[in-house]
């Protein structure tokens, strides 16, 4: 079997793994509170990276110079802390959401971040295609048709933090591409979980107070969301992005969403209406076509994003 083969089923056990972790963060809410299993699975997500270092450091001379090096620990820091507040921002807000909403809603309005890089990026002076332009207009008719209800006057409380939360995920993107070319993907991934355990752990503590036997009666969500989302599907989209082109790297990735509603489905028997199954459709179409080249219809530069698709680890998955 060649690498690219074995690169795809990499990439699609990794849209697999976080797919179904968003089932572990709503299993997760029965035991303990948001902040709790945010603490317990960033912290999970530091230590479980660090082998993958370690394997690194031991297995690659290091000939940079001491100055070089140092320079490069301060900025390690930068990227950690910055990464870190941005990725505790979305998590935090994304996981309080789960209280109430579904895995398979949640999946699917998360993977909006993908949109929204494009669009913060239009406001820090890059340009956007009209593939992006048209994806927008799909999601914003899936979100309506997925979220809103006219028994209840419109959107649900915990939708819209959903839809905050993946514009605070595509933020944490542009932050880590802003990084990305000048220090190491594992080393900022590693830091940056432990910054969102350090944040949530005084949260936790105030709001929630849990105890020892709560986290052990919920040591398989969050076994789940902070080894295997963390250090086995980061490391699983390391090794497939490495022989895949980033276009179709992100469009199996996109099968995230998929897998949450069937995650959601299988393991906690949720279910949705023909109407939220339409907007799901119309989110993954647009999820889609904001990946796709149009150059078969105009030739025009890759999308500001998917020029960095590789580089985005989802390190808060």
């Amino acid at each position: 079997m060649n690498k690219k083969i074995l690169s795809n089923i990499a990439l699609f056990l990794t849209a697999l793994i976080w797919g179904v972790s968003f089932v572990a963060q709503k299993a997760g809410m029965d035991y303990v509170g948001p902040f709790s299993f945010n603490f317990a699975r960033s912290i999970l997500g530091g230590l479980s990276l660090i082998p993958l270092i370690f394997f690194v450091k031991f297995t690659h001379e290091d000939r940079r110079p001491k100055e070089y090096k140092h320079k490069q620990h301060q900025l390690l820091a930068k990227a950690g802390i910055s990464c870190g507040l941005a990725l505790f921002t979305a998590m935090s807000i994304q996981q309080y959401s789960m209280l109430s909403v579904s895995a398979g809603k949640a999946g699917f309005i998360s993977a909006l971040y993908i949109i929204f890089v494009p669009l913060i990026a239009l406001f820090l002076g890059q340009k956007i295609t009209n593939a992006v332009k048209v994806s927008v207009g799909m999601a914003v008719i899936g979100l309506y048709l997925l979220c809103f209800k006219s028994n209840s006057g419109g959107f649900d409380f915990y939708d819209i933090l959903l839809l905050i939360s993946a514009f605070f995920y595509g933020v944490h993107i542009l932050v880590v591409n802003y990084f990305s070319k000048h220090v190491d993907a594992a080393k900022v991934s590693c830091l940056q979980f432990f910054v969102v355990g350090i944040l949530s752990l005084p949260l936790m503590l105030i709001f929630e107070n849990p105890d020892v036997n709560s986290f052990v009666a919920c040591r398989i969500p969050i076994l789940y969301a902070g080894i295997l989302t963390c250090g086995v599907a980061y490391t699983l989209q390391i090794f497939g992005q490495k022989y895949t082109a980033p276009t179709i790297a992100s469009l199996i990735l996109c099968l995230e969403s998929v897998f949450a509603v069937i995650g959601g489905s299988l393991i906690l028997h949720e279910t949705m209406t023909m109407r939220e199954g339409l907007g799901c459709v119309f989110m993954i179409i647009a999820v889609v076509l904001s990946q796709v080249q149009v150059r078969i219809f105009k030739k025009v530069p890759l999308p500001f994003f998917q020029k960095e698709a590789e580089k985005i680890e989802d390190f808060d998955r």
